[in-house]
């Protein structure tokens, strides 16, 4: 109304002051819609807010990120002036400070840019490491490419926990572009690393090792905690109230123990640890002692490639260990007489072995804060296959409804194999094979079918070990029988190779015992269902014919390769066919050339066991055909020339 009444009386008014006039209302006008364009900007919650990103790009010229190009440099370099604080643009600290408030996982997500940000943008600053930082502590894991599912499966299991004041170190411009644009916080190592799986010793893991070393005396100088970790490991639990129950702490540190040394949630007692200190999992606080022991270490790892950073790390803890600190607290001072040492329970912080095999943590009614994936078989492909049976692997929703869809079966196995007589070599193989041979027949059902098969749960009698051992580790908590890992028994790492279908068939993939159980598994899948009732042939209802009696098939026991090909397409689009045994569920295949190659392949799924006691080598091989070797018997190869599969 003011503003009307100003208008009028300005019509009145001689031209000059009609021009005054006129300036200074369009100016109000202007600053007006400029201050509400910039509330409403700033509202994360508006929907044009998606023009706030973590990186501002109205400054910043498109940069494609890619390793081609950059020169290589010196690996001492990369990190190696920590303390130095390089300069990042005002607006990128505050874009990241928008994005890296919300959970990864958020619904809907977080807003994007819409080009990739120069690589200098992703620098590991200090602070760049504050805009994640929580009660002064960060958690940090780093990769290749290669674990890029694992990454997002550590990722994810913080974020389920609550936990956001994480970090990841990208090793190369591939895995660092893919995380950027999920969303996940992520900084350039400048490792200038393969994007493949380096595997367990070789020159790459070596260098991937003394990476960690220059990276943790990057970040402890920035003042701030750190728990760094492995990417082969998930966390079950928020570790962080644990790790302040010992703030006098310079160092935690998980380790390779098997044996207990405690039976509730206290460090374990340093004087009965014998196994190696394992940093896959540990923790570091940013004192004198604490940065001194990471230069030395770092300084060692350089000096000699061959140095594996875990043998570096245990030579030079243990240089002096002991006298305890105190009574109560479990530490000990270690290194160099100052520096404060504490092991993790390896009950709740828990390795391959005992999480997977011993099962500790049960036995004890603890709750596990983290699983490493040591102690195991097959490689990566053994680590994944371990994370999924645990239903801890997060895999993309396809992974779950696979074409063709599933095949399973209810194993059967007599008590009198579990329980009965004691627990030796010959009792462990005739416990396996029995199982074994189930496994090929629903094996070559899939592979008729074209369907990926669910695996049985797998129950052993003795340990895999590298050495030598009585059956089971003396001490540990290992029952006989147990469910063991696939990763056992069977090569898990060339059941998912690709191998030439020319010469081995068709693909058989595989699908870990517990996905039926899994929530990720979908409604639709559940629902289509078809039970396979196998019977004796010329019994009631049973004919080899499609036709189901209340959801339930029942089919010829015996029925060759031509008598599946004549029933089971009709079913070709139910997700999946459950078998209510494999005993007798097979006769063969009526192509002879089809068989040849599924032999081929399948005799090369299975590994060893290792090792007996009295004899040089010590592992036994296991047959997929055992059964049509007569007087077959679990031996470890009698000569060098024996030494080989049986393939």
């Amino acid at each position: 109304m003011g503003l009307v009444k100003t208008c009028e009386e300005v019509t009145h008014s001689r031209p000059l002051f009609l021009t005054i006039y006129t300036v200074v209302i369009v100016g109000l006008v202007v600053s007006t819609c400029y201050v509400f364009s910039a509330i409403y900007s700033a509202n994360p919650s508006s929907p044009d807010s998606s023009s706030s990103t973590w990186f501002s790009l109205s400054s910043q010229p498109s940069s494609p990120v890619s390793d081609e190009g950059r020169g290589p440099t010196d690996q001492t370099l990369n990190f190696s002036k920590s303390e130095t604080v390089h300069d990042v643009h005002p607006s990128t600290l505050e874009t990241q400070k928008v994005l890296w408030k919300r959970p990864v996982f958020d619904v809907p997500p977080p807003p994007h840019p819409k080009k990739m940000p120069p690589l200098e943008d992703f620098r590991l600053t200090k602070e760049l490491v504050q805009q994640r930082v929580k009660d002064n502590i960060v958690i940090v894991t780093f990769g290749n490419y290669a674990f890029m599912d694992f990454i997002m499966t550590w990722v994810r299991h913080l974020d389920d926990l609550g936990v956001s004041n994480y970090l990841v170190g990208a090793m190369d411009t591939k895995l660092l572009e893919a995380l950027f644009w999920k969303g996940v916080p992520v900084f350039d190592m400048d490792s200038h690393m393969s994007t493949v799986d380096v595997g367990w010793g070789s020159p790459t893991f070596h260098k991937m090792g003394r990476e960690k070393v220059i990276l943790i005396n990057s970040i402890l100088p920035f003042g701030y905690e750190l728990l760094m970790c492995d990417t082969d490991m998930v966390w079950l639990k928020n570790p962080l109230p644990y790790l302040a129950r010992y703030p006098e702490a310079d160092v935690l540190t998980s380790s390779d123990q098997v044996i207990p040394t405690v039976v509730d949630d206290s460090l374990e007692v340093w004087q009965e640890v014998g196994a190696a200190y394992n940093i896959g999992i540990f923790h570091w606080r940013p004192t004198k002692s604490a940065k001194t022991l990471a230069l030395e270490w770092k300084e060692l790892v350089l000096a000699d490639e061959k140095i594996w950073d875990q043998t570096g790390f245990n030579d030079i803890v243990h240089r002096q260990l002991g006298p305890s600190v105190d009574e109560d607290s479990g530490l000990v001072y270690a290194y160099d007489g100052n520096l404060k040492l504490g092991i993790l329970p390896a009950s709740i912080f828990c390795s391959g072995h005992t999480y997977f095999i011993q099962a500790m943590y049960q036995q004890l009614r603890l709750e596990p804060y983290a699983v490493h994936t040591t102690f195991q078989f097959a490689g990566t492909e053994g680590k994944r296959h371990r994370l999924r049976e645990a239903m801890f692997f997060r895999d993309p929703p396809e992974y779950y409804n696979p074409p063709g869809g599933f095949l399973s079966f209810k194993p059967s196995i007599p008590k009198s194999l579990l329980l009965s007589g004691n627990h030796t070599v010959g009792s462990h193989f005739t416990l396996v094979n029995y199982q074994i041979k189930q496994i090929r027949t629903a094996l070559a059902i899939a592979s008729i079918l074209n369907r990926t098969l669910v695996m049985p749960p797998i129950w052993c009698r003795l340990d895999r070990l590298w050495f030598p051992h009585p059956g089971v580790l003396e001490g540990s908590m290992t029952r006989q029988p147990f469910l063991c890992p696939l990763d056992h028994v069977f090569e898990v790492n060339v059941m998912l190779k690709e191998l030439p279908e020319e010469e081995f068939g068709p693909r058989i993939d595989i699908r870990e015992y517990s996905l039926f159980d899994n929530p990720s598994l979908p409604p639709e899948v559940k629902r289509s269902w078809l039970d396979v009732q196998l019977c004796k042939e010329g019994s009631q209802d049973c004919n080899a014919s499609d036709n189901t009696i209340g959801g339930v098939l029942k089919f010829p026991k015996h029925s060759n390769e031509e008598m599946y090909q004549k029933v089971f397409p009709s079913f070709k689009d139910v997700k999946v066919i459950q078998f209510s045994s494999m005993q007798d569920a097979f006769a063969g295949f009526t192509d002879k050339e089809r068989e040849e190659k599924f032999r081929k392949r399948v005799k090369r799924y299975l590994g060893i066991w290792c090792c007996v006691l009295d004899h040089t080598p010590g592992h036994i091989y296991y047959d997929m055909y055992w059964d049509e070797k007569p007087g077959w018997t679990p031996l470890p190869p009698q000569t060098s020339a024996d030494d080989h599969p049986p393939w």
